[in-house]
């Protein structure tokens, strides 16, 4: 079965699968899980833990000496499977299909990959993996998930938080939910259980926000002016490239002219996104963005990015971030004054 990390506690709560598979690149969720499993597993027996680290060497025939082996200290053992590159092979996944073959009852097996991509999720050993037992994939909380995740953790902890106060605890720690989860532990400390005011947090919560990238343009085409801006000097100060910024915003500059191109010519935009390799979640944000965006204005945003790229490599005059920020105010305003 495949499951989200939300979806996890109830399903440990209902029953034990003998086989779970966690991914994917968030490293608080990634743990967590590992912890809800290892949790249940304890309870329900298997009170022996044996660790096989996987890399480029590993001896596929330990997994099933392991699974054969009788425990010395408990009747039930849990067998930790650690994936410290993304794939596993032919031999790796041959062993994993031949265990779910013949599982036993008194073994479970947690295999964490965290660096599997999402076309290895249609290989043979992980539909293996998913028939037997379960495949739960933690990725980034997007923008709009993270508030209620923030809530449920303050209400987890005892607390009636006013509105507002998730919300601006999700704005600080956006990207670090680590950093998330120890503002709710210092909130513990410092407050009894019970409400929870905006004004308690006051003087008292650090921005550990951490921000990705590619979370500029899904502002952008949102026509979100203020995380915008949030998001660009909030990457400034983490030390991201300029470069890569730049990369960035071109690269999606460039397809929404070409997909506006396209629809100005009628001609069909599926074959523009799918050249590109925009996923299915952007799609929908990028067909609205591009009911408002004309080619000629897209076109002029290139040459920006042109101008932007000789004030990087210092061949023309200016701040690199300041006119990264321009440009993506441009866009963003574009967008955001046609949805009115």
């Amino acid at each position: 079965m495949q499951l989200r990390f939300n979806q996890l506690n109830s399903q440990l709560n209902r029953q034990l699968a003998p086989i779970y598979l966690l991914c994917g690149d968030e490293p608080y969720q990634l743990g967590e899980a590992a912890r809800l499993v290892r949790k249940k597993a304890h309870k329900q027996g298997f009170t022996e833990r044996e660790v096989l680290d996987v890399d480029s060497h590993f001896d596929w025939n330990l997994l099933a000496a392991a699974a054969e082996a009788m425990s010395l200290f408990a009747t039930r053992k849990l067998i930790e499977l650690r994936v410290n590159q993304g794939k596993l092979g032919k031999e790796g996944g041959a062993a994993i299909r031949a265990y779910c073959e013949r599982p036993c009852a008194d073994n479970l097996l947690l295999i964490l990959a965290p660096e599997l991509e999402s076309k290895d999720l249609q290989t043979q050993w992980v539909k293996a993996v998913d028939a037997l037992g379960a495949v739960v994939q933690v990725w980034p909380l997007k923008e709009k998930e993270l508030e209620p995740w923030m809530n449920q953790r303050l209400e987890t902890a005892g607390f009636q938080p006013e509105a507002g106060v998730a919300a601006l605890l999700a704005e600080r720690a956006e990207g670090n939910l680590l950093a998330a989860v120890q503002e709710v532990e210092k909130l513990r400390l410092l407050h009894a259980p019970g409400a929870l005011k905006l004004d308690d947090l006051l003087g008292n919560l650090a921005d550990s926000a951490r921000f990705d990238v590619y979370a500029l343009m899904t502002a952008a085409i949102a026509g979100d002016r203020a995380r915008v801006q949030r998001v660009l000097f909030g990457l400034r100060d983490e030390g991201t490239s300029e470069v890569l910024v730049l990369w960035v915003l071109a690269r999606d500059v460039r397809m929404l002219a070409e997909a506006a191109g396209a629809l100005a010519r009628r001609e069909s935009l599926e074959t523009v996104l799918t050249t590109h390799r925009v996923s299915r979640q952007r799609q929908d944000g990028i067909v609205k963005a591009l009911q408002k965006l004309s080619p000629n204005h897209l076109q002029r945003m290139l040459q920006r990015c042109l101008h932007i790229d000789l004030v990087i490599k210092g061949r023309a005059i200016g701040d690199p971030w300041l006119e990264l920020a321009r440009l993506a105010d441009a866009l963003t305003t574009a967008v955001a004054r046609r949805t009115r």
